[in-house]
């Protein structure tokens, strides 16, 4: 069995304090549709845009009950991959309002299945500060910002949810982001990767990265270096937020004892989900995900 447990660098704290403060200063700017913009019933679903870092624009879609005023919220990232996650029933939970976007300027709606060929694990993977994954998760800082800004949340109740990618993102803004205040996170990526490293990687995405460690001087130790400052299982020490952490016992992307070491590190009041599944959508979810954050959204007095 593979021992996993946190290894961050030295400058960790500071070199995330410097990330979310470089998106905390970007102007906060965006526009929604002010339509119904996809058939998801029970929930008006509008498009709109925002201003994320370097100027760009990304689209989103924001879907609320009718007459929403003041409801909890959460920011739903999306897996890897270049498509852009749906509003339906993973995306969206009963009395709640939800937000997610896509990371690469996409339409709200962009469907794109993953092929080796546009995948973006290798982006800048030379130095953490030009890594793909700073950039986007400085977005995902700018669009949780933007969700606390809508008149139908509630400012104060508002959690990260997502899958692999949007699982361990997740972890990541409630460790950083003090506008978050519980997180779900299934099956979450990039954890335990200094481990998941140093053996043989057959499967992609991953393999964009030894791939791209194998023609470059000194790859290995270059990427080993990049990946420490963005392991889940690091952030995990710095995520004090109420936090759920699910599993597939037949997970192959993200292994049960990764999972299970991001679970152990998180400090603060955490579950943990186990699921008889793979790297997957499981429908337990749905429930599991909104009954965590109703219990976790909770004002103070209730």
């Amino acid at each position: 069995m593979i021992e996993y447990a946190p290894y961050e660098p030295e400058d960790f704290d500071e070199f995330w304090r410097e990330t979310a403060a470089e998106a905390t200063a970007v102007p906060l700017s965006f526009r929604r549709s002010l339509s119904n913009d996809f058939d998801c019933p029970g929930f008006k679903v509008e498009t709109f845009e925002f201003l994320a870092t370097g100027g760009k624009t990304l689209n989103g879609w924001l879907a609320y009950p009718d007459g929403a005023r003041r409801l909890p919220a959460f920011v739903w990232l999306p897996p890897y991959g270049l498509e852009s996650r749906l509003p339906d029933a993973y995306g969206t939970r009963e009395g709640f309002v939800s937000l997610s976007f896509n990371f690469f300027g996409n339409g709200a709606f962009h469907q794109e299945k993953y092929v080796a060929g546009n995948g973006y694990f290798a982006e800048g993977a030379g130095s953490p500060y030009t890594w793909v994954f700073r950039r986007m998760f400085q977005d995902a800082l700018i669009a949780t910002k933007v969700l606390q800004a809508q008149i139908e949340v509630d400012e104060d109740r508002i959690g990260s949810m997502g899958m692999s990618q949007g699982g361990g993102m997740s972890i990541w803004l409630g460790a950083w982001s003090p506008i978050v205040k519980a997180v779900c996170a299934d099956m979450p990526f990039l954890s335990g990767m200094n481990k998941t490293l140093q053996g043989k990687v057959y499967r992609y995405p991953l393999k964009e990265l030894t791939d791209f460690a194998e023609n470059v001087p000194v790859g290995d130790a270059i990427v080993q270096n990049t990946v420490s400052y963005f392991d889940t299982i690091n952030h995990a020490t710095r995520c004090g937020k109420p936090t759920q952490v699910s599993l597939g016992l037949s997970d192959p992307a993200v292994r049960p004892d990764a999972a299970r070491a991001v679970f152990q590190a998180l400090p603060g009041t955490k579950i943990q989900r186990t699921y008889d599944w793979g790297h997957d959508w499981f429908p337990d979810m749905i429930d599991n995900n909104r009954i965590w954050l109703i219990e976790n959204l909770r004002y103070k007095s209730e």
